[in-house]
């Protein structure tokens, strides 16, 4: 009962895998996107050589910190948002009723 209290429920371990495996998904969903986001903007569709050059190589280094760099920013305004929600929506003791 330390959810009562302050605590956090404890979860089962069907949800702490269902939570493991939603998170997997979420992870590689960016990671694709990342993927093919910094693929279409800094190589070409013509490979002339086997390895990368040097500006593809600073392109697609930019590219990743960019993609980085926007998503924690969107992650935390979802955030502020959320907690900015679940602030002024918990008037009954913060039981969610």
């Amino acid at each position: 009962m330390s959810f009562l209290f302050g605590g956090k429920p404890q979860l089962s371990s069907a949800e702490k895998i269902a939570a493991a495996e939603t998170e997997i998904d979420m992870v590689s969903d960016m990671f694709n996107r990342l993927t093919q986001s910094c693929t279409k903007k800094c190589i070409p569709p013509e490979y002339r050589e086997g390895d990368l050059n040097k500006g593809e190589s600073v392109c697609l280094d930019r590219c990743v910190g960019k993609f980085f760099e926007v998503n924690m920013k969107v992650s935390e305004k979802m955030q502020g948002e959320a907690a900015g929600k679940q602030g002024a929506g918990g008037g009954m003791g913060g039981f969610g009723m």
